[in-house]
């Protein structure tokens, strides 16, 4: 099957960008000081003769995707920006035809033995993990998406029906899905406005008494300010996940700062979610945490939105870390293990009932992912990668397309500010927060909508 709607690739280039934070942001047991930009373009030509020009953008957080105390930090950095310059020029060379979705599919299979003549060739002791490809892939990935749209001159997410597709659900994930397609799990325009959901990092100072040495570069430094400014309603709590008396003490000391903070501008309803990054030893913790946070702070315990990803994202591994129990309280989420759709099924075995989608896993699979998790009524949420500029564009025009996704992460504002200049002005309503929200009606043009 074929349409004339079908796009071919007829070049791709890559190139980076680094950018320092203004503030370390700690997760997984490490401090992140700087971000390194992956940016591709690629060109492409409809069946009938259109062309059209298309751009993606992520950061590659090697510490993130690719979690090792075996090989040193730039070490795997370097090879996966060199990953990233050899999936382009993989991308340059495709000869196919078809829709983004299965363009990206057909690319992804060579993925892994790409990134084992990488890290083979420079001597690496392990292999590239699936998450670190994916962080690579995903800018090629919004860039085919976005030069698709384009040349159609339609927004990416209203080209997802069978008029546009040649293949439905059921090619990429199963038989439940036949006659199904990703219009059916997407909005046709954007949400007009999504809460901001706010990091406060295991490093982030909350009070004046907190801040050793102020930074005075005019952006807030303690969590009454960023309230204040921002307006914030939504918060995510970046906890240890091996020290419950810390994690709780956590908690309690933010309900109560953020407390004092909407009360002086006459806020009542406000939410947080946690998130662990993997560091908790089994469930018992978890629900260790949520009772002692839970007698201690019980109006923090019901604006406590959900649990992200306690445990270990190796769930083959790690069997016996079930989390029902855990969700029959909150709803509990894959992040960092969910790679593909089996890892979806699996963690619906072992428990979890919710999924978070991120960008920088593809703009594919964020969408089927997406679907897949709407189809087994999951809880869907969009996380954040500190994406600033394009890349966090990318991810809310993501979160204001998928129907149950209910705020936006966006993060990049607080330790990266330097990386969104020139899109604040273009995009005023999503990067200059003054009420909790974003404006997200503005994502709705050709391409990815911006």
């Amino acid at each position: 099957m074929s349409k004339s709607t079908d796009i071919r690739l007829v070049g791709a280039t890559s190139r980076t960008e680094h950018f320092d934070y203004r503030a370390p942001i700690k997760f997984g047991g490490r401090a992140l000081r700087d971000v390194t930009l992956l940016d591709v373009t690629v060109d492409v030509e409809t069946r009938d003769g259109r062309r059209a020009q298309g751009f993606g953008s992520m950061p590659m957080s090697n510490i993130w995707g690719w979690p090792t105390r075996n090989v040193d930090t730039d070490a795997t950095l370097a090879a996966m920006l060199e990953l990233g310059h050899c999936l382009s020029r993989e991308a340059a060379g495709y000869r196919g035809a078809g829709h983004p979705l299965e363009i990206t599919h057909d690319l992804a299979a060579s993925h892994e033995r790409i990134a084992d003549e990488i890290t083979t060739a420079v001597g690496l002791p392990e292999r590239m993990p699936r998450l670190a490809q994916l962080v690579v892939a995903s800018p090629i990935e919004a860039a085919i998406h976005d030069a698709y749209g384009k040349a159609l001159g339609q927004n990416s997410y209203n080209v997802l029906g069978p008029e546009y597709a040649n293949r439905d659900l059921a090619a990429y994930l199963t038989e439940e899905f036949v006659g199904e397609y990703l219009d059916r799990y997407t909005l046709r325009v954007p949400k007009p406005s999504m809460p901001l959901y706010h990091l406060i990092g295991a490093l982030d100072p909350l009070t004046d008494a907190d801040v050793a040495t102020r930074i005075n570069d005019g952006y807030p430094e303690t969590l009454p300010e960023w309230i204040a400014a921002d307006g914030l309603t939504h918060m995510k709590i970046k906890l240890n996940g091996d020290d419950l008396e810390w994690d709780v003490d956590r908690v309690v000391s933010i309900d109560g700062v953020a407390a004092e903070a909407q009360a002086a501008r006459g806020c009542q309803t406000w939410f947080y979610s946690a998130d662990f990054n993997e560091r908790c030893a089994n469930v018992e913790y978890v629900l260790a945490f949520l009772a002692e946070v839970g007698r201690r702070a019980p109006r923090a315990f019901q604006r406590l939105q959900y649990i992200e990803q306690p445990t270990s994202r190796d769930l083959r591994a790690n069997p016996e870390n079930r989390m029902h129990e855990a969700a029959k309280i909150k709803p509990v989420v894959i992040d960092e293990a969910l790679v593909d759709f089996e890892s979806l099924v699996l963690s619906r075995e072992q428990g979890y009932s919710g999924v978070a989608l991120k960008a920088c896993k593809g703009q594919s699979g964020a969408l089927v992912m997406g679907a897949a998790a709407q189809k087994y009524k999951m809880f869907l949420c969009v996380q954040d990668l500190t994406c600033p500029g394009f890349s966090f564009l990318h991810s809310a025009s993501l979160s204001a397309r998928i129907p149950t996704v209910a705020a936006i992460e966006g993060n990049a504002r607080q330790y990266c500010p330097v990386a969104n200049r020139g899109w604040e002005d273009r995009f005023p309503t999503m990067f200059k927060i003054t009420d909790g929200t974003l404006g997200t009606a503005v994502l709705d043009g050709p391409g990815l909508g911006f």
